[in-house]
């Protein structure tokens, strides 16, 4: 059944949901998007909404251009899991659980009040490099130094989430999901600002989706303020991945708990790829690489579980897929649509928060998870599905 190719637009795109099933205004973002000369194609995944410019569930691929609004604001932001030793059976008191999880791991707005002893959790090596690039991003995050330290290893609020989880033969997992925090959506709007002056992005479809192009001294300071985000995105999943493996080690019992490899996965990025057989910009915003036996996870709203998959490789894809089961009604419209009675029912089983400060995370706001699989079962393989026993949101 998919892709579907979209008919009208200056570049393919390739479609891995039904057009009649994608909101108009994420249908005209995709337009635009594709009627940028730079553009060599467009992959839109089955979790697509509207976002800044650049629909969320989009990959595309350019020849020496990139576009910041088709990364994100949250540049880096991903996706971490991990499985452990324990079992269901073995699981208890997961309300105090999440109360020490979200005492350690700073939620929403907030930071750690003090540095993370990064050698306690064996994550002490290449810090020092990491930190004096800072002194190199742009000028206008000079001031946010002391703040992105202080964030680093931090949750934030929105979609982002800490989990615990239990697979199909029961094994319990961890995951998480979170990005580049304030810095990175600093670093997004400055450059974005920058892009919109250049010459070459002036008349284009949507302001929105101004580009940097190869060999100017613009993209080069982009491409250097980004990779730097994506790095601290990463690094900071890794060090909240750590404390989180701490806490649930402590709680359950040191001697008892041991830790499998680690999935950490962006979905908000930038790679160089080789495209039918062309070097290209390949920017997947809302979507994740699923080269051929890559892991990664595809989490769904919150609660209602995740996929550990395994990509297949999929060359019309861009070897991509979905990034998780995408928003199907805005942040506002699901707090005028629902109730914290509702996210009580809809989250039974789960120790997670229930009040209004989350209602507008409620699983009723996103697409279900499932469909989202069965619509991209040419693109990754599902491997394992986690149902959700806690959840720790922002």
């Amino acid at each position: 059944m998919f892709p579907v190719e979209m008919r009208g637009t200056k570049h393919p795109v390739h479609l891995w949901e039904l057009e009649t099933q994608i909101e108009p205004a994420a249908l005209q973002q995709i337009r635009n998007i594709a009627s940028l000369e730079w553009v060599y194609g467009v992959r839109v995944m089955p979790d697509v909404h509207v976002g800044k410019g650049a629909v969320v569930g989009s990959v595309i691929a350019m020849r020496q251009a990139v576009a910041p609004a088709a990364v994100g604001l949250d540049i880096g932001c991903g996706v971490s899991a991990v499985k452990t030793s324990l079992i269901d059976a073995e699981l208890y008191n997961l309300h105090a659980l999440r109360l020490a999880i979200e005492s350690t791991i700073p939620v929403g707005p907030n930071s750690h009040d003090r540095p993370v002893d990064l050698k306690r959790l064996g994550l002490d090596q290449g810090w020092a490099r990491f930190w004096s690039g800072f002194r190199d991003l742009h000028s206008g995050v000079q001031r946010l130094e002391s703040r992105a330290r202080a964030q680093l290893g931090t949750l934030g609020g929105g979609n982002h989430f800490i989990e615990v989880c239990v697979d199909e033969a029961g094994h319990v997992w961890l995951t998480l999901h979170s990005g580049s925090r304030n810095i990175g959506k600093e670093l997004a709007d400055h450059h974005t600002e920058i892009a919109r002056t250049l010459p070459c992005n002036q008349g284009i479809a949507d302001r929105d989706l101004a580009v940097f192009l190869a060999g100017t001294p613009q993209m080069d300071a982009y491409r250097h303020d980004l990779w730097w985000a994506q790095e601290y995105a990463a690094r900071s999943r890794a060090v909240m991945m750590g404390l989180l493996k701490e806490q649930f080690a402590r709680h359950f019992g040191r001697a008892r708990v041991t830790f499998g490899k680690e999935i950490n996965v962006h979905h908000n990025y930038v790679a160089e790829e080789l495209i039918d057989g062309e070097t290209m910009l390949v920017t997947r915003k809302g979507a994740i690489r699923a080269g051929k036996g890559e892991l990664a996870l595809i989490p769904g709203s919150m609660g209602a579980g995740s996929f550990v998959v395994r990509g297949r490789g999929n060359d019309a894809s861009f070897q991509s897929a979905a990034h998780g089961a995408g928003r199907r009604m805005s942040r506002h419209a699901a707090i005028r649509a629902y109730t914290v009675k509702d996210l009580i029912a809809q989250t039974a089983g789960v120790e997670c928060r229930k009040d209004q400060g989350i209602v507008d995370e409620i699983p009723a706001a996103y697409k279900d998870l499932r469909s989202v699989m069965e619509a991209q079962k040419d693109l990754v393989d599902a491997v394992q599905h986690l149902r959700t026993v806690l959840c720790v949101k922002g």
